[in-house]
C-alpha cells in the first residue's frame, strides 16, 4: 500500500463529491447480488468477544479458513489465510500466516507499515461511493486504520478522528516459532482484529444485517532479506487500491 501524495485539499474536494450524486452512485439494487467470478466469503452472525491475538475462541471454529494467492510466484514460500465473523457492534478478522523472518521494526502506529511485513484489510461497504476503509497490522502489532477516498486512481488516506472509547479498534498479534521481536527467526504469526462499526463512519451501508453484501480483499506484504512478497485474496494488478477487484463479502445469520 502506498498513499497518494495528492495535495490535502484534493482530497477534501473529493470528499465533498460523496454528499452530491456524481456518477458513482448506481441503484441500490448494485449491492444485492455477487458478480460472478468475483471470490466470496460468507461471515457468520456471532455474539461478542475479546481478541487475543490467537484465535482460540469458539466463534472461529464456525467457519473455515480461506486462503490468499501469493502474486509473485518465484516469492517467499509461504502460506497466508484468513477468516471473518461479525456480531451487531462489529466485524472481527483472523489473519494467519507462515514465515522464516520477523521483519518489522516500526514501534509506532500509523507509520508505513507496508514497508515491512504486514497483513491488510480493505472494506469497501457499499458501491455507490468510492470510499473504503483500509487497515494494515504488522507482527509487532502496530496499526494503520485510514480511510481511502479514491476517485480514478486519486486517493489519499486519512486517519480517524477521536479515534478512542467506542471507536477504537480491538487487536493482538501472536509469533509462533519464535519471539516476538524483530529480525526474530519464527515459522509463522497472526493477527486476530475488531472492528466496531463506529470506526467506519460515515461509510454507508453500514452496521450490517443478515443479507448486506460488502466488497472485501484481504493482503499481505513480507519483506523478508530485502525481497519483497505479495498475497491478496481477490486478484488485483499492480496496485492494491483497484477496489473495483474486491472479491463478495456476505454476512450470514447464526
Amino acid at each position: 500500500m502506498r498513499p497518494s501524495t495528492r495535495l490535502a485539499t484534493a482530497a477534501l474536494a473529493a470528499l465533498a463529491c460523496v454528499a452530491a450524486p456524481t456518477r458513482y452512485d448506481r441503484a441500490v439494487s448494485a449491492q444485492e447480488k455477487p458478480a460472478a467470478g468475483r471470490p466470496s466469503v460468507t461471515a457468520p452472525l456471532v455474539d461478542d468477544f475479546q481478541v487475543n491475538g490467537t484465535g482460540d475462541h469458539a466463534s472461529w471454529t464456525r467457519v473455515p479458513w480461506t486462503p490468499l494467492r501469493r502474486r509473485q510466484p518465484d516469492g517467499h514460500p509461504y502460506d497466508t489465510r484468513f477468516k471473518t465473523v461479525y456480531s451487531t457492534t462489529g466485524i472481527y478478522f483472523l489473519v494467519d500466516g507462515t514465515d522464516r523472518k520477523l521483519t518489522a521494526t516500526m514501534a509506532e502506529d500509523f507509520m508505513d507499515l507496508w514497508n515491512e511485513d504486514v497483513f491488510e484489510v480493505f472494506l469497501w461497504t457499499d458501491e455507490r461511493y468510492p470510499i473504503y476503509f483500509e487497515y494494515e497490522i504488522s507482527p509487532l502489532n502496530r496499526e494503520l486504520p485510514i480511510l481511502i477516498p479514491n476517485f480514478d486512481g486519486q486517493f489519499l488516506g486519512w486517519r480517524p478522528w477521536h479515534y478512542e472509547k467506542d471507536r477504537l479498534i480491538r487487536k493482538a498479534t501472536s509469533v509462533t516459532g519464535g519471539p516476538k521481536e524483530s529480525g526474530a527467526a519464527i515459522q509463522g504469526w497472526r493477527a486476530e482484529f475488531f472492528f466496531p462499526y463506529t470506526v467506519l463512519r460515515p461509510l454507508q451501508n453500514v452496521p450490517p444485517k443478515p443479507g448486506t453484501r460488502w466488497r472485501l480483499n484481504v493482503y499481505r506484504m513480507d519483506h523478508d532479506e530485502g525481497k519483497r512478497t505479495q498475497w491478496d485474496w481477490a486478484p488485483v494488478g499492480e496496485s492494491f487500491h483497484e477496489y473495483q477487484k474486491f472479491g463478495d463479502l456476505l454476512f450470514g445469520n447464526r
